[in-house]
């Protein structure tokens, strides 16, 4: 070593980290004097070497014992921006996947892909962390991670935003609002370091994190809100009587009904609720004017219309069912058939029958509903030494509950759970559906006023979900079933 030292330690730089070099190459940086013997230790010299001899280290900007670097503070630091990233790449997984493998539109599984696809981004700046707040070996990894709490603050801030649209409580808060927090502070601290540093095109990237921001916003406004809404969904619902027959020995009628639904648009259809109800009718016949402002207050507050010489007519339900039952489906160009046969005595005194028909439909691209929807309830039976209705309220009912869900996920983490609750009553009078929709999973209100704002909150949430009412009915007068055993007679 006579012309002179070999090893050169470098000034430390804005964090306290000082090169290496021997022989005018560098050959690696240090934190402390233990860093620089094993960086040392790594090209050869010997352990013992005495780093403080001037005549084989030379020091700039300060000696052996300047070693500025906050060692646990730096620690915490680089550990609290990995565990960000990491926790955002999680959320972000989280959020895609299921719209990425399960959505329906092609629109909502690109959606769930960028999200996807995000969340290995900021896997890959976890990583890259590890080294801009290291040593920092690689070049561009300033970039990455700067890449990463960019991609992060953007989507925290739309995930905030549509929670702000509605401001109700889901678990999911407590993971997207402190990470915003988080990356607001990370990107302080990465622009103060100039973590972009070192790129060749900084503007151009720039450009480029906020096209790839601006075009996933507009793909998830599109699969989210407007996709869902520009589609009708047509699910055209048939019911008519067929032709009777009388039975040749006993004095019966058997009338053939059918009831067809096809699903005619291009959107599928759900089916939340439906039930088919045949009815009987009898009513007050006089040849004198009956019309009057009594009869026709009453026909007003039973929903009948109003007729000159017939009163409120009475009705007696002479069969009822389900069509193809709470949650089938149609896919568009689906279609099903259901036939029956009515059995009639001929002296059974109705003047008109009437076969009603009608269902509840989600439409499919705005929601889906859990596995055990599918599984019914009865009012009149104890199920885990539980009622899911006392029958003494609810009479003999069906239920179907389960948790509706947002096609769309990042919906399902901005927005509270919502479950549908589908009811079918029967009794000797009238047959009747009820669909309800509340953030409870086994809602009963306390009070009137409770009520109402349960009813309120349904009607929302069935607004929400695209969820509606379709039904059709056809009628028949009884007589005419009797005409052609008159003609044989």
């Amino acid at each position: 070593m006579e012309k002179g030292p070999k090893v050169v330690v470098q000034p430390p730089d804005s964090r306290g980290l000082r090169a290496i070099s021997v022989g005018g190459t560098t050959v690696g940086s240090a934190w402390s004097l233990r860093g620089l013997r094993k960086v040392l230790r790594s090209v050869g010299h010997p352990k013992d070497l005495d780093v403080r001899d001037r005549r084989f280290v030379q020091w700039r900007g300060g000696g052996s014992e300047v070693w500025p670097d906050r060692t646990w503070r730096r620690r915490i630091g680089g550990g609290f921006l990995v565990i960000g990233l990491l926790g955002s790449m999680v959320l972000l997984a989280v959020i895609g996947i299921p719209d990425a493998f399960g959505a329906l539109t092609f629109a909502q599984r690109m959606a769930g892909f960028a999200f996807v696809l995000f969340g290995a981004v900021e896997g890959v700046a976890a990583l890259a962390a590890l080294d801009f707040r290291g040593k920092r070996r690689f070049r561009y990894t300033g970039a990455v991670v700067l890449l990463g709490v960019l991609i992060a603050l953007a989507t925290h801030s739309l995930l905030l935003f549509m929670w702000f649209q509605e401001r109700e409580y889901t678990p999911y808060l407590l993971m997207y609002l402190p990470l915003w927090f988080w990356s607001v502070w990370a990107l302080q601290a990465l622009v103060r370091e100039g973590a972009w540093k070192g790129l060749p095109h900084p503007q151009r990237f720039a450009a480029g994190v906020a096209a790839t921001a601006l075009l996933a916003t507009v793909n998830l406004a599109y699969s989210a809100v407007y996709q869902p809404s520009a589609t009708p969904v047509l699910l055209r619902l048939t019911a008519r009587f067929g032709k009777p027959v009388h039975d040749p020995v006993r004095p019966i009628v058997h009338l053939p009904v059918r009831l067809h639904a096809k699903n005619i648009g291009k959107v599928a259809a759900r089916v939340i609720n439906d039930e088919y109800s045949l009815y009987g009718y009898a009513a007050e016949f006089t040849a004198k004017r009956k019309g009057g402002l009594k009869e026709r207050r009453e026909a007003l507050e039973f929903g009948e219309d109003v007729s000159l010489h017939t009163g409120v007519s009475d009705a007696r339900t002479l069969g009822a069912g389900r069509f193809v039952g709470p949650g089938s489906w149609f896919e568009p160009g689906d279609e099903h058939t259901k036939e029956r046969v009515l059995h009639l005595p001929e002296d059974a005194g109705y003047d008109w029958l009437e076969v009603a028909f009608g269902m509840e439909i989600m439409r499919m691209d705005r929601g889906r509903i859990d596995e055990e929807f599918y599984v019914p309830h009865h009012s009149w039976k104890k199920e885990e030494g539980t009622l899911h209705c006392l029958p003494e309220v609810c009479g003999d009912t069906l239920i179907h509950r389960g948790r509706l869900r947002h096609n769309n996920n990042v919906l399902n983490v901005t927005r509270r759970p919502v479950y549908v609750t589908a009811s079918w009553t029967l009794d000797p009078e009238w047959s009747y559906t009820h669909t309800f929709l509340s953030s409870s999973p086994d809602f009963t209100p306390e009070d009137e006023a409770a009520a109402a704002a349960a009813d309120k909150e349904s009607a929302r949430e069935i607004e929400r979900y695209g969820i509606f009412y379709t039904h059709t009915s056809a009628v028949t007068p009884f007589r005419a079933l009797l005409a052609p055993r008159a003609k044989r007679g």
